[in-house]
């Protein structure tokens, strides 16, 4: 009975661990990807623009809004092309190969790539040295998903 005992903590215990050094695909809340706003405003109309709740599209394991049906029409037709790197995680994160939270108002567009940051500040030293974060945040990230 002991030895059943234990083999089951054991069992529990690696479980816990397993779920913590795992990171989802895409960063999300109860709001839907990131925190409900809309990928393709980010391109089209060059800011942050909050999602509406019946304008939806899921896509890797996620629920993505969007402020209009047209937005939601371009990004179902190249997800790839509107979606932010790194699952939405925040790049700077990423860069330090760690995964953190994001504000959907701290964000930048590099060669047509949607970048998020944890903060205006974080984001500000993102931007001290962005083509060195992103090269390191594509190996972290690269090396993440293969685990």
């Amino acid at each position: 009975m002991r030895i059943t005992h234990l083999i089951v903590l054991f069992l529990l215990a690696s479980v816990g661990v397993y779920s913590q050094t795992t990171t989802k695909a895409v960063y999300s809340t109860r709001a839907g990807a990131i925190k409900g706003y809309d990928p393709v405003a980010y391109f089209t109309q060059k800011k942050p623009v909050q999602g509406g709740a019946n304008i939806t599209y899921d896509w890797q394991g996620a629920t993505w809004h969007f402020a209009s049906a047209d937005n939601r029409e371009l990004f179902k037709q190249d997800p790839e092309k509107y979606a932010p790197q790194y699952g939405g995680w925040c790049a700077y994160g990423w860069a330090q190969g760690y995964p953190a939270k994001i504000e959907p108002e701290a964000w930048s567009i590099v060669d047509g790539k949607l970048y998020l940051n944890y903060s205006k500040s974080i984001q500000a030293d993102w931007k001290k040295k962005q083509a060195g974060f992103i090269k390191t945040a594509d190996k972290n990230w690269a090396n993440a998903r293969k685990n």
